[in-house]
């Protein structure tokens, strides 16, 4: 196949593609006119790269995945290359939960804040001369 068909059922750009050639990611096979020829071993490797892109890996952390499909494995995950890179995906992943966890508890502490103080305005409002609550932004609350 052309690669405007390839393109059109991997989901993708030729530009994509191209890049992928440039890459080393696709075989650059051509025909005796020129054109890029692709076949279903491709459009394979394309799906393999695109599921790994929607999980967060790079380009280059598909590598391992693409050559070990290249090397005729059944799963591009089958190969040692790509349970390294499963790994240290995984390492990264648990880095950025652990970050994710103390940015939520420090959210969560500027809540607890702001709501202790609005219920402190709230209360000093009930007093009679208290202060009239206003929100941020200039209105009064409701």
């Amino acid at each position: 196949m052309r690669i405007g068909e390839l393109a059109a059922r991997a989901g993708t750009t030729t530009r994509t593609l191209r890049y992928y050639e440039s890459r080393g990611l696709l075989p650059a096979r051509r025909d005796a006119q020129g054109h890029r020829t692709y076949d279903e071993g491709d459009l394979r490797l394309l799906a393999q790269i695109r599921t790994l892109r929607d999980f967060g890996f790079d380009l280059e952390e598909t590598r391992p995945f693409v050559e070990c499909l290249r090397a005729g494995h059944p799963e591009g995950d089958s190969c040692p290359a790509s349970l390294v890179v499963y790994r240290h995906k995984l390492a990264e992943l648990d880095a950025l939960i652990g970050q994710l966890g103390v940015v939520r508890e420090t959210v969560a502490g500027q809540l607890a804040r702001a709501e202790r103080a609005r219920d402190e305005l709230a209360a000093e409002a009930l007093v009679p001369g208290g202060p009239e609550p206003r929100c941020e932004l200039g209105g009064r609350q409701g």
